[in-house]
């Protein structure tokens, strides 16, 4: 089978991600005989630098891992709103949403201490030598991609009359970073050279050096730096400003946590996802839901595929976040999902239907009630998604990166928030804070309203699949609420197709024409839906796009590839062949390995 490129395959170490220099960057720690933690670290730091339009250290990174021999866990980067993020606060500014950008929109930075965390409880290398790389292409600079400049272009409005401290960086002489042109942010340069200045000294060892680098970010340094600026007056995509409400305590009082994982077992694969703070059960419940025949990449296919996410999203709408209540035993149960199952026609459904689980009741915000009614919404530029547009058409947004070393660790994480254009950027650190608030609701009594100390509920979904209890498979992308659409079109492309070279297909799942739709309020500011709709790649045929409109799916035909950012690695338990994959749209993921 034809694909963009292969599935490299070896016995050393695997790398994925979506920009090549995390990647590479990734790769080299392992030649320089860290593990896939090291490895996972390093890159992570280096995507802050080289995709700063999709994530920054002030963002998150929900993590799975699994160290060899031990079971998975979930290491949660996603902050809580801080203490002074209440309801009412924001309706007496008269919000009926958090803004998309700005500070009222930031959550406690969660990103920064789960990579921590990660090095120093798994890692085996020393926080110099991690950080190395990203301080090298913030000081001396890296040839940008298009995106960077083009996402600039978006806000120069904002940059030139409000933004200023962006302008300085992203604005240099009036230009937008040119494609291929160095770009450097020496501020970032400065702040992680502080950071490892402060953590160093004699006598300690590369835990207590984590535990320093922790401090300084929690309430030293970094913490004064970001409260102050969180504090300042700032436009946001209300068309106001507004002072957001992070303060130094809630910086001083967050620490990543690890948690177990969910999982679901569908024809012989486990599949471990985070818990409801997530969407990540959407992916499970997907599986749940689908019938026992599936004859993969038919028009009847595609179509139950979309009716199940259609379904499964309406659950998150009604049950998820980080006060959920609701049984996931229940939501992934047999009868739950037989009852479900039968809602799903040879129709397209235009409707948001949730479920009863256990028979209760289910509760949307207003919000979600009005357009899933058709009710419309002012689309002001620039929100949503970094660079996702809200007629459909998909560019890519985040970050994933994915990593499985020769002793068998993995590492799936998909870090966010903290981009460019969500925030002001902070002048003496040289990144803005994030946004992740906005996808709370303004109304007490959900699962996802906001509230002091809670998570809001993300987007954000690395996946690990096991096999007989043997991780095999970590994989996860960019996307915002398509991540878990694109996700099980890909894992079903795995593991309903043939073999390559006596391994998984991993490219030629990632290849296969994808597909997303909208049929659920966005996570994303100002949380709009789409009843219907559909959006495939091109590629996917004449006859399926026919066949799908005969259905009453409402088709938007995007360029043949335009669906998906697919990143993947796994490992065969039984010959310990590595093997990894990554996306070939937008021209920029890449996975490396020997």
């Amino acid at each position: 089978m034809f694909t963009t490129r292969p599935t490299l395959q070896g016995n050393f170490g695997m790398v994925s991600s979506t920009h090549w220099l995390a990647s590479a960057t990734a790769m080299a720690v392992l030649e320089d005989g860290g593990n896939a933690f090291d490895a996972a670290v390093a890159a992570g730091f280096v995507l802050h630098v080289v995709e700063p339009h999709l994530n920054g250290p002030a963002g998150e990174a929900p993590i799975i891992l699994a160290p060899a021999g031990r079971a998975p866990q979930v290491l949660c980067g996603q902050g809580p709103a801080p203490a002074g993020a209440r309801i009412e606060h924001y309706t007496s500014l008269g919000l009926d949403l958090v803004p998309g950008t700005g500070p009222l929109a930031a959550a406690v930075p969660g990103a920064f201490d789960a990579w921590m965390l990660l090095l120093r409880d798994h890692g085996t290398k020393r926080l110099a030598d991690v950080l190395s790389y990203a301080i090298g292409y913030a000081g001396r600079g890296h040839p940008a991609i298009e995106r960077i400049g083009e996402t600039v272009e978006t806000v120069r409005e904002l940059f030139e009359t409000e933004w200023t401290t962006s302008a300085q960086l992203y604005l240099r002489d009036g230009k937008a970073p040119a494609p291929g042109a160095p770009l450097r942010n020496q501020a970032l340069a400065l702040t992680w050279q502080r950071l490892i200045a402060e953590a160093e000294a004699p006598g300690r060892g590369p835990e207590a050096e984590i535990d320093a680098a922790r401090r300084a970010w929690r309430e030293g340094f970094i913490a004064e730096e970001l409260a102050a600026f969180a504090a300042k007056s700032t436009m946001d995509t209300s068309g106001e400003r507004h002072a957001g409400t992070l303060t130094a305590d809630d910086l001083a009082g967050f620490s990543a946590v690890y948690e177990d994982p969910v999982t679901y077992t569908w024809r012989g694969w486990t599949v471990a996802k985070a818990g409801l703070w997530s969407q990540g059960p959407v992916f499970l419940q997907q599986l749940a839901l689908l019938p026992g025949e599936l004859e993969y990449g038919t028009p009847g296919y595609l179509h139950t595929l979309i009716e199940c996410s259609k379904l499964a999203m309406a659950d998150r709408e009604a049950w998820y976040g980080d006060s959920a209540d609701v049984s996931l035993e229940t939501l992934l149960s047999p009868a739950y999902n037989e009852t479900r199952r039968t809602l799903i026609g040879e129709q397209a459904s235009l409707e948001l239907r949730p479920g009863s689980p256990d028979g209760r009741q289910p509760r949307l915000s207003k919000h979600a009630r009005h357009v899933a009614d058709g009710g419309e919404i002012d689309v002001p530029p620039g929100a949503g998604e970094p660079t996702v547009a809200m007629n459909g058409a998909t560019r890519g947004d985040t970050c994933h990166l994915d990593v499985v070393d020769r002793w068998g660790n993995f590492v799936a994480a998909t870090p966010s928030g903290g981009w460019l254009q969500s925030n002001p950027v902070v002048p003496g650190l040289g990144f803005p804070l994030g946004t992740r608030l906005q996808m709370a609701w303004l109304e007490p009594g959900l699962p996802n309203s906001l509230a002091p100390g809670k998570r809001p509920r993300t987007t954000l979904t690395p996946s690990l699949a096991l096999r007989d209890g043997e991780p095999v498979l970590a994989f996860g992308t960019p996307g915002g609420d398509q991540q878990d659409q694109w996700q099980v079109h890909f894992f079903l492309a795995v593991a309903l197709r043939e073999k390559v070279r006596g391994g998984l297909d991993l490219q030629g799942a990632i290849d296969a024409p994808n597909w997303h739709n909208d049929s659920f309020p966005s996570s994303f500011y100002p949380r709009a839906m789409r009843p219907g709709s559909v959006t495939v790649e091109s590629r996917i045929g004449d006859g399926a796009i026919t066949e799908l409109r005969r259905r009453g799916h409402r088709v938007t035909v995007g360029g043949p590839w335009s669906e998906g950012r697919l990143c993947a690695v796994a490992r065969d338990p039984e010959t310990g062949v590595l093997s990894a994959a990554a996306n070939p749209r937008g021209m920029q993921g890449y996975a490396a390995g020997r």
